[in-house]
């Protein structure tokens, strides 16, 4: 191999990693189902760090914490995660089964990502709601997490074109201009998007941190409000460098059932 092959690869290979590391981050909380009925009564969750339309994984160490919040109570999970793949990078599962009706808020705090390609670390607070044997009180509810996104619209039962809306919050306060990038999870990999630009779509949110979307194809799609954090943390040389914040927030739409008549 000449010298000038293996220049033409080695920015072939740099160009390749730039561009996938533009890709939006989305930290994933999916559980299996996210209506819970008679007939099955407990769901199992996968939690990640990845690209979810292009389906790139990255690796996702133990979280801070897991855990869900119900009937005004919360209670942590962290301890019954078990390590998984996901992406073919390393991820966590649980199960949880659901005693009585309710709305059920599980939550994740990871531990900060260190993004070389951004010079930040990343933080996603992410969460994911479910509703339970017919309950609906209480899906508006924050938790009062650093950031998150409080629906407006409630986040199960839902059909695929329904327009989500939601409040962007920054430490408990409606955070006005929040650029909320949205992007849907391509399970299987089945699909091609007719541009990078259709890979992530990106709103932003309104004066009082309200934004809203159109979900045009059944799924769960996730919703990334971004912001920067007002501290830093050392990178892996030991040097301070600023964090980046996000309000993550999946929700399922289902396919319109047809009657079978």
């Amino acid at each position: 191999m000449n010298s000038k092959t293996k220049l033409f690869l080695t920015i072939t290979a740099l160009i390749t990693l730039s561009a996938q590391n533009c890709l939006a981050h989305f930290g994933m909380v999916i559980p299996d189902q996210n209506s819970i009925t008679q007939e099955k009564k407990s769901t199992r969750f996968i939690l990640a760090f990845a690209h979810p339309f292009e389906n790139i994984g990255m690796e996702l160490t133990k979280p801070k914490t897991f855990s869900v919040t119900t009937h005004g109570k919360t209670t942590d999970l962290t301890e019954t995660l078990n390590t998984t793949t996901f992406m073919k990078h390393s991820s966590w599962t649980t199960s949880f089964s659901f005693k009585k009706p309710g709305v059920y808020q599980f939550a994740m705090t990871p531990t900060p990502y260190w993004e070389p390609a951004e010079d930040v670390s990343i933080i996603h607070y992410t969460k994911t709601i479910i509703g339970a044997y017919g309950e609906d009180e209480g899906w508006d509810t924050p938790l009062n997490l650093p950031t998150e996104i409080v629906p407006l619209l409630r986040p199960f039962g839902n059909y695929a074109g329904n327009s989500f809306t939601g409040q962007v919050l920054l430490k408990g306060k409606p955070a006005a201009g929040a650029e909320v990038e949205v992007e849907f999870y391509d399970e299987g990999n089945k699909l091609q998007a007719p541009s990078d630009y259709h890979i992530t779509q990106v709103v932003k949110s309104d004066e009082n941190g309200v934004f809203n979307f159109t979900c045009p194809r059944s799924g769960w799609w996730g919703f990334a409000a971004l912001n920067e954090a007002d501290y830093t943390i050392k990178d892996p040389d030991g040097q301070e460098k600023g964090v980046e914040i996000g309000a993550v927030l999946w929700i399922y739409l289902d396919q319109f059932p047809e009657s079978g008549k």
